[in-house]
């Protein structure tokens, strides 16, 4: 049995505190296991523990109990789950303070490809949303040939953006609300089915687990947080679409979204986040791609296809390819997951990375990550 894992399920099934706490004892102590045999001492190594959490810390029988049930499923029903500190964890998702500390996922993509964004708006969209998404993709298909794209799930926007994604070929992720035992709403089954060999589902919760309003709110942070950009394409004055968008803000994170006619309904949320430079605006798929900075890709994509091997930048020293190949095929790095990867100290691996910035081959970003500029 995986220890760590079944303290760590246990770990979020604790009451009397939140997602935020268990993601502070995670990291403090160093894993699940690590809190749970600091169960009866955890104001001598927290110091800063409330009485309260630590009387609820003290009794786990419940927790495990429905952990050893919950590995039993994953088991079963060959779930991949992803603690934090692993290496298929979501590493953009990881920068964030409020990261949860395992997701369970269902599927075939890569969660730290080098380009992710997602594509969220109203449950209620209109033809121009369908037709803006299909627009989108499709001509995004062409300038970036490999994005992973993220949704919901959901009515509108959310399956839209899924389905158009398949039809182009594109990996493409539902984070859900709920735990892997259902799907929600069961009509999006069938898509649903497809996406688990051409993307996945991905979530914090465990089975059994309903999907209320409040877990929409927090699955929202998941799809800000492990991607590189947010696209809104409509949304009403108040939606979850904007929650999304505000949070990826807070991250850090590229927000866009789409105009709409004035007076429109579904457009007034877009147009408001625009007006108050919430988002940038834009009208195609060429206009996003030039914002990010991937104009390239499509090329490389080619020479690739025509087995030509690229040498990255070689002005650089041995060590400092090392780093840009590490950060080519793998996607962006945290400083000290870098350092374990490279194996180079991170003193100098700090000099290394603002030698590269210099010459214009890195560019830092919050959290101490670090992201290879093409």
């Amino acid at each position: 049995m995986n220890s760590e894992l079944y303290y760590t399920i246990a770990l979020t099934r604790m009451t009397g505190f939140n997602f935020q706490t268990a993601l502070h004892l995670y990291r403090t102590l160093g894993g699940g296991q690590a809190v749970y045999e600091h169960r009866n001492d955890i104001k001598d190594v927290m110091p800063e523990c409330s009485d309260r959490l630590a009387t609820s810390l003290k009794d786990w029988t419940l927790p495990l109990t429905r952990a050893a049930q919950e590995m039993e499923f994953i088991t079963k029903h060959r779930i991949t789950p992803l603690l934090l500190d692993s290496e298929n964890y979501p590493q953009r998702l990881s920068e964030c303070p409020d990261a949860p500390i395992l997701l369970y996922y269902m599927g075939s993509a890569n969660l730290n490809q080098r380009r992710v964004i997602n594509i969220i708006g109203t449950r209620h969209c209109t033809t121009y949303g369908k037709d803006l998404i299909r627009r989108f993709v499709s001509d995004l298909k062409h300038l970036c040939p490999e994005v992973l794209i993220v949704s919901g799930l959901a009515y509108g926007i959310d399956i839209c953006a899924h389905r158009n994604a398949l039809e182009n070929g594109y990996d493409t992720v539902g984070v859900l609300a709920h735990g892997l035992d259902e799907i929600y709403p069961s009509a999006h089954r069938e898509t649903a089915k497809k996406m688990l060999t051409q993307g996945g589902l991905l979530t914090e919760y465990m089975t059994e687990t309903r999907a209320d309003k409040l877990n929409f709110v927090k699955r929202n942070r998941i799809v800000a947080g492990m991607s590189d950009a947010t696209i809104l394409v409509e949304s009403a004055a108040k939606g979850g679409g904007l929650i999304t968008s505000r949070i990826a803000m807070d991250y850090n994170r590229s927000v866009f979204a789409f105009p709409g006619a004035v007076g429109a309904p579904y457009s007034e949320g877009c147009n408001l986040l625009i007006r108050d430079n919430g988002a940038s605006l834009i009208t195609n798929a060429e206009d996003f791609v030039n914002a990010m900075g991937w104009q390239g890709d499509i090329q490389l994509q080619q020479a690739q296809t025509r087995g030509i091997e690229r040498s990255i930048f070689p002005e650089l020293s041995d060590e400092e390819q090392k780093i840009a190949r590490i950060l080519d095929e793998f996607g962006d790095f945290q400083l000290n997951q870098l350092s374990v990867k490279t194996n180079i100290p991170i003193g100098k691996l700090t000099a290394l990375l603002f030698q590269m910035e210099m010459k214009g081959v890195v560019r830092p970003l919050a959290g101490g990550t670090y992201h290879l500029l093409k």
